[in-house]
């Protein structure tokens, strides 16, 4: 299972790559491997202000419809409108392509609450 290193992951499996002051956010490959095929993403508005484990998001896959939380504190500042075209890319490359928004983080403290990769894969089992 493809876990990158230098990425922060929330027990929720969201993952979030920090670049300055803005977080890139997704779900996990473990997600997308447990949601199966998803049909139907919609990411949060952009301008959104979002605490941390605020819903974010919503998927749905052929299984189940999942909320997608906020791993940090802060305001949506883009979304990704090409995973409203092609859910797909959810599933297909979880950690490019399938990125959900972009969030201002508020509160830079709050990555340390967030897992390492390796804490993640713990988690998971893997």
């Amino acid at each position: 299972m493809n876990i990158p290193e230098n990425l922060r992951y929330a027990t929720s499996h969201e993952w979030i790559l920090v670049e300055g002051d803005t977080g890139t956010v997704g779900i996990t490959d473990h997600a997308q491997a447990e949601l199966t095929d998803i049909v139907f993403a919609e990411p949060p508005a952009i301008g959104k202000s979002l605490k941390a484990g605020d819903v974010a998001a919503v998927v749905e896959s052929v299984k189940a419809a999942s909320d997608i939380y906020a791993p940090v504190s802060g305001e949506v500042v883009e979304r990704n409108e090409a995973i409203e075209a092609d859910p797909s890319l959810l599933n297909t490359d979880p950690f490019g392509a399938g990125w959900i928004f972009k969030i201002r983080i508020a509160e830079a403290a709050e990555l340390a609450a967030l897992n390492d990769a390796a804490a993640y894969r713990e988690q998971i089992g893997a």
